[in-house]
């Protein structure tokens, strides 16, 4: 399953998820553009690809922001020549004490706020990329959605954290049909509750209740998640697009 010599950006790679993407495409032989608010965070990720001698480079950035993300994109493809994969990444799930808020206790900016991060931010991203992959007629794009998005089951999460997650489940399929015919896949992984930084924003009591709600009696793992974005950018998943990997332990199975 090597990768020798891709080029790949991941947004949201400075901690959790996306780190853990960053650095397993970096260890299957990826040359890695990091992506994230926190400076601090994404040089940290910078520092472990590197030790694994590999290229990597930090973009800081919005990814809400249409014009920022196309500079972003285009400084990774002028600094690693080439852009193959792109993992939609960052997201935000604003909490309430510890606790999802409930709709009623939702105010118009978070409510935008989350739509622009989780959901136009993989429309920014790929519309970016899409103009690198298609002249080559190849390409791998893994949107990073949520079990919630399949479920309705909000779980931990704001209604507004679910709708834009199946919001990107869908957009994953339609992107799919878009780009088919350059060779370019579009694949989700919907994680379950994942042991990430997102996860200590909930209290110790919603979180128990989580883990004995999954079949498999715990939580992910970042890496296991990273497991599931390596196969779809992979050879493995060559005939494999418009579709939604679960990763969840059981937890909100089909």
């Amino acid at each position: 399953m090597k990768l020798d010599g891709q080029k790949a950006f991941i947004t949201g790679a400075g901690q959790g998820i996306g780190e853990a993407i960053a650095l397993k495409l970096a260890e299957y032989g990826c040359d890695v553009a990091i992506n994230d608010v926190s400076k601090e965070n994404a040089e940290e990720a910078r520092g472990k690809i590197q030790a694994m001698g590999r290229r990597a480079i930090t973009l800081l950035g919005d990814v809400a922001d249409f014009p920022e993300a196309e500079k972003m994109v285009k400084q990774a493809v002028d600094q690693l020549g080439g852009m193959d994969i792109l993992v939609n990444n960052a997201g935000i799930s604003p909490k309430k004490e510890g606790r999802k808020p409930k709709i009623y206790e939702i105010e118009e900016q978070e409510w935008d706020r989350v739509m622009a991060v989780n959901l136009k931010g993989v429309f920014n991203f790929s519309k970016a990329a899409l103009a690198f992959m298609i002249p080559k007629k190849k390409g791998r794009i893994v949107n990073i959605a949520s079990i919630t998005g399949k479920t309705g089951n909000s779980g931990p999460v704001g209604v507004h954290y679910v709708a834009s997650k199946a919001g990107v489940i869908g957009m994953t399929k339609a992107m799919a049909y878009d780009v088919a015919e350059f060779g370019i896949t579009v694949n989700a992984v919907a994680p379950g509750v994942i042991d990430s930084p997102l996860r200590k924003m909930s209290t110790p009591e919603v979180n128990e209740a989580l883990r004995r709600a999954i079949p498999l009696g715990r939580f992910g793992t970042p890496e296991e998640v990273a497991d599931g974005v390596l196969f779809l950018v992979s050879d493995f998943a060559k005939y494999i697009t418009g579709e939604t990997l679960d990763v969840t332990g059981g937890w909100g199975m089909d």
